[in-house]
């Protein structure tokens, strides 16, 4: 009997875990798919209005379409990098710097990790003042409700809201790892698709009342300089081609998949329906958006005040606060993930850092580890800082986004691909792939000059912990 329960308790646990060592994984294309969609249909989305009045008809669809190709094209080509050497049978590459080493070698795959998750804390951030403003937005609408329109006393800190949602963010800090975001994922998307089709929905009914502004096919807006024209297109190009961009957690998504079917056929699958899924609602609320506010659009059609439709507004908010809410999660696992993993490989026998302590509420189980609890509530800690001391945060992500998009989304995956494939230089597959890159990395570069130049304009609009909306 005793030997029968340890047979049978080896085989529990090796039902458990993968084909090496590490627990089961348990994704499909469909939590793939959510994860992809919480990534990029965020609340960024409602701002592809203002890239559109900035753009015109014309070159703001032609951009949203062009780049969601390029993005869905990459991302194949980093699917195919999971494994090393062979993409279904060859090594798993747990993290996008991993996948770098296994094929690029030296150290590039120091300077991936350093762009990526500079990228990624610099998210976090730039989510934790987002959020914060749908809060004061709702706030602030309903303040001037009480005062029949006025907005004269109606002007409040971001700094408490910051505050409440930090305390939110902590608790959702504690789910270990991205198998167990599943949930969260399949909640913010549904909430990204509720207040992107508010946004639209609002824009519609501005349009069906005949009250929409007039628009152009053609870039430029009338009434500014042409020196802010190019400034505000450079904008408008960088914030599509980064609302496209999900490569930081692409490699940790397929690492959550299951290991049949073959991990990178059933990421392509997912790419797919939540590129295609991204596009129709990028295009929708772009165009509708466009449409309704013509070169008068806001910056985001939900953060508005003032507005007669204001229970949608109130809606679409709240909707925003739950994605973000969710979405840093997603985002921000990865950088939890590597600060983890090389801890626990510097002290590997210490029972603060890799001990887990599993605890029971009624049928609630879940496991708490010292380590994770501590130094992931002081990371929360320290961004809900920042979001508070740098209002303007916006524009410095608008910058390490616009730097983070052509290595993470472009250059490591065509790189990768030429070593993996043994792509010959100087061959048409190779000029080809290369001339892609350099079209991207001229359109990063040109972003992150427009990111430096809003950067330096904000700098001289705030106070530290004193800015109010």
């Amino acid at each position: 009997m005793e030997v029968e329960s340890v047979v049978g308790a080896n085989a529990n646990s090796n039902a458990l875990l993968d084909d090496d060592g590490k627990a089961r994984r348990t994704g499909t294309v469909w939590s793939a798919s959510a994860h992809i969609i919480t990534a990029v249909i965020g609340a960024g989305v409602l701002s592809l209005a203002w890239a559109m009045a900035q753009l015109g008809w014309i070159l703001g669809t032609t951009s949203i379409l062009i780049f969601a190709g390029v993005t869905l094209y990459t991302s194949n080509l980093l699917a195919d990098c999971y494994r090393s050497p062979h993409p279904v049978t060859g090594k798993r590459n747990h993290t996008y710097m991993e996948a770098v080493k296994a094929h690029l070698g030296g150290r590039m795959h120091m300077i991936c990790g350093l762009i990526q998750y500079s990228n990624l804390v610099g998210i976090a951030i730039g989510y934790t003042i987002t959020t914060s403003i749908s809060v004061v937005t709702i706030v602030k609408n309903n303040c001037m409700k009480k005062h029949n329109g006025s907005e004269a006393d109606c002007h409040f800190s971001n700094n408490p809201s910051i505050i409440g949602i930090a305390i939110a963010e902590i608790f959702l800090s504690q789910i270990p790892n991205f198998h167990k975001l599943s949930w969260i994922s399949f909640l913010a998307a549904i909430m990204s698709f509720g207040y992107a089709f508010i946004g639209i929905g609002l824009s519609l009914t501005i349009i069906i009342q005949g009250k929409g502004k007039s628009t152009s096919l053609f870039m430029g807006k009338t009434g500014q300089s042409s020196s802010e024209n190019i400034w505000n297109m450079l904008v408008a190009l960088g914030n599509i081609a980064l609302a496209n961009s999900y490569a930081q957690i692409s490699i940790d998504i397929q690492d959550s998949l299951k290991s049949t079917p073959a991990e990178n056929k059933v990421m392509k699958m997912a790419n797919s329906i939540g590129i295609i899924t991204m596009s129709i609602i990028f295009l929708l609320s772009g165009g509708a958006g466009y449409a309704a506010f013509g070169e008068d659009t806001p910056g985001s059609i939900l953060n508005t005040t003032g507005n007669e439709h204001v229970w949608l507004v109130y809606m679409g908010n709240v909707f925003i606060i739950i994605h973000i809410l969710g979405a840093y999660q997603v985002l921000i696992q990865p950088f939890y993930h590597i600060v983890e993993l090389l801890v626990s490989q510097r002290w590997p026998s210490s029972n603060f850092i890799n001990k887990e302590y599993f605890v029971g509420i009624g049928k609630i189980q879940f496991s708490i580890n010292l380590f994770r609890l501590i130094w992931r509530t002081m990371f929360v800690v320290v961004a809900s800082v920042l979001a508070m001391a740098m209002p303007f945060f916006n524009n410095m992500l608008a910058l390490l986004g616009a730097i983070g998009f052509w290595p993470l989304a472009v250059y490591f995956p065509i790189q990768m691909i030429i070593v993996k494939r043994n792509i010959r230089k100087g061959t048409m597959p190779w000029i080809g792939l290369q001339s892609l890159s350099l079209v991207c990395m001229i359109v990063s570069i040109a972003a992150a000059c427009a990111a430096i130049h809003g950067l330096g304009q904000a700098l001289g609009k705030y106070k530290p912990f004193m800015y109010k909306a």
